[in-house]
């Protein structure tokens, strides 16, 4: 079997989905504190953008704005690497905690943008783990929902960047 190849893309915003190992413990609060951590400290040596997220048990999604020479691939695998180490630490275990291979999708109109951010959002109410997305702590979902003056509306583990797209859904990003 084939393995695609990954098309090699930066300035752009990719939708990305990054899945727990099937053999591995589902994630918790203190692996998510984690995650939250590793992302923040990636974002600094990396440059790239941050405009939504949701951790789930099983999974992670996010929107990542990624600025050329660096790609999203180089990204994320910073981010399952260094993951990896310190939840592995964390739990007293050892062993790969990611799927190998991670899905991106790269954003090309403001309308998908917007979906994707959406999708993100709403993924805790369709997984049945809360009613509302509010209700979901380890999700990016209130900073959407407040005011940019707002405080309370600012995640204390992993904030946003924020960004502005055309009004146009139609238009291209």
């Amino acid at each position: 079997m084939s393995r695609l190849r990954r098309l090699v893309l930066s300035d752009r915003y990719f939708f990305v989905t990054c899945n727990v190992q099937q053999t591995r413990e589902s994630l918790g609060d203190a692996d998510f504190r984690i995650l939250a951590r590793v992302i923040s400290a990636r974002r600094l040596e990396h440059e790239f953008l941050l405009t939504a997220w949701v951790f789930l048990p099983d999974h992670w999604h996010g929107v990542i704005g990624v600025r050329y020479p660096k790609t999203i691939s180089l990204v994320m695998e910073s981010i399952k690497v260094s993951s990896t180490r310190q939840i592995n630490s964390g739990r007293e275990d050892a062993g790969k905690l990611w799927q190998g291979r991670f899905f991106d999708r790269a954003l090309r109109t403001a309308r998908e943008y917007n979906r994707a951010v959406e999708y993100i959002h709403l993924n805790p109410v369709r997984r049945g783990l809360v009613a509302k997305p509010e209700d979901w702590f380890w999700s990016s979902v209130k900073e959407y929902s407040g005011s940019l003056r707002d405080e309370t509306t600012r995640h204390p583990y992993l904030l946003i960047d924020r960004v502005l797209l055309p009004s146009d859904e139609r238009t291209r990003i």
